[in-house]
């Protein structure tokens, strides 16, 4: 799992009625991407995750700026 700061982090819940969650990661402290990062949750929490199989990075579209030739 490799992530980048700006990155979203999901994490779906195991267990019944558990939420899933949510946030941004603000830091990644891990070789080449890796964990564990820094997220900072949908309801404000911020915290150090080492996600587990049920966690899913979602990179948002980026914006590509073409140089003039």
């Amino acid at each position: 799992m490799n992530a980048s700061v700006g990155d979203r982090l999901h994490v779906h819940g195991n267990a019944v009625g558990q939420p899933d969650r949510s946030g941004e990661i603000i830091e990644v402290r891990g070789a080449e991407g890796g964990p564990p990062y820094t997220v900072r949750f949908d309801d404000g929490h911020t915290g150090l995750v080492f996600p587990g199989p049920d966690a899913v990075i979602e990179t948002p579209a980026r914006e590509h700026v073409h140089a003039d030739r």
